[in-house]
């Protein structure tokens, strides 16, 4: 079959592997859709040592089943199907509580730290283990169900916090994830979500799909407006999309007293915050890792429009136009924000 191979760090090569085997849990998906998510982008120069070579990266697709493993029930060839990326084991204390995505054993589907090595769906098949595979309603495009994978990552983000109808919030980076996080806050009940970037154009699209102002801290003091604008108090909830100093600094600072502060931005593993403002201020931060088994509500979301995916798709691309795309993202092209590759 064909695939996309991480040959070597920032060398991609479209190019024929052998097809992957299945076991008896296992479903055999034809992918139509997978994006290119930030990851990849961080995995593919090596920086984020969470892609080691040779990998055939890619975990948020859709695509129809191909074959299905001998104890498969409830799946039929050419069922049109998305999976969770996180692989949960189901046997280990966390899986047991119903923590899987805090699970001891966790795989991730095209993603290769050293311990495991898992292909992604950057090719024409992948293998899938049945228990995370799931049905896509009627209509729902294949591009669309691609989405599934993050918008699932923000709807767990925003379910983690204790919240309130009618409370406010700020998203601190507008990229895909916050995008889509500001949505799926408006959709938990927050009356008001903010947004906060470094580039105007995507403000612009998170005003389109709900943000009820945007501001970019190039141009203004980003915590004294959103003060301003909550009689002095701040947001009650800030959802941190970026994982570097500077924004979460701002995300701390944005909240109330009693705030929370959800972080679901990584790029960096470690940073710097005030500490004395955080508990002197009594403010909560939570972590947010992958998906808690949102993605059945993440599908629905998707197909009924609670959540739009459309407007963040930047490009549709043959795989075998993969590796220029790699390039355009890894270079900070202002025209793309997410781009689906198209194995079939």
């Amino acid at each position: 079959m064909k695939a996309l191979l991480l040959t070597d760090y920032k060398k991609l090569e479209y190019t024929d592997v052998p097809e992957p085997v299945f076991g008896p849990d296992d479903i055999l998906i034809k992918v139509r859709a997978c994006g290119i998510c930030g990851s990849d982008i961080h995995g593919f120069d090596g920086s984020s040592g969470r892609r080691k070579p040779p990998l055939i990266m890619g975990h948020e697709a859709s695509g129809e089943v191909a074959a299905l493993g001998s104890n498969v029930k409830g799946f039929a060839e050419g069922d049109r199907v998305t999976f969770d990326a996180m692989v949960n084991c189901g046997n280990c204390y966390f899986c047991a509580a119903g923590d899987i995505n805090l699970c001891d054993n966790r795989q991730v589907v095209g993603v290769s730290p050293g311990e495991y090595r898992r292909h992604g769906a950057f090719a024409e098949y992948v293998v899938i283990p049945r228990r995370v595979v799931h049905k896509l309603p009627e209509g729902l495009r294949f591009e669309h169900a691609a989405m599934a994978e993050p918008v699932s990552i923000v709807v767990h983000a925003a379910n983690l916090a204790p919240k309130r109808l009618g409370q406010t919030a700020v998203v601190v980076g507008s990229g895909m994830i916050g995008l889509l996080g500001i949505q799926a806050l408006k959709a938990a009940g927050y009356s008001t979500v903010y947004a906060v970037d470094l580039e105007d154009r995507k403000l612009d699209l998170a005003v389109q799909l709900g943000a009820a102002k945007g501001f970019n801290p190039k141009k203004t003091d980003v915590v004294a407006e959103i003060r301003e604008l909550t009689s002095g108090r701040g947001v009650d909830h800030a959802m941190e999309c970026v994982g570097a100093t500077a924004p979460i600094e701002t995300s701390i600072q944005a909240v109330r007293k009693g705030g929370v502060v959800t972080l679901v931005g990584n790029i960096t593993p470690r940073i710097d915050f005030n500490l004395q403002s955080v508990v002197t201020r009594e403010i909560s931060l939570y972590g947010s890792c992958s998906s808690r088994g949102e993605y059945p509500q993440c599908i629905d979301m998707i197909a009924n429009g609670t959540i739009k995916v459309q407007p963040i798709i930047s490009a549709m691309a043959p795989l075998s136009e993969g590796a220029g795309y790699f390039d355009r993202l890894y270079g900070h092209d202002p025209e793309l924000l997410k781009v689906i590759l198209q194995p079939q």
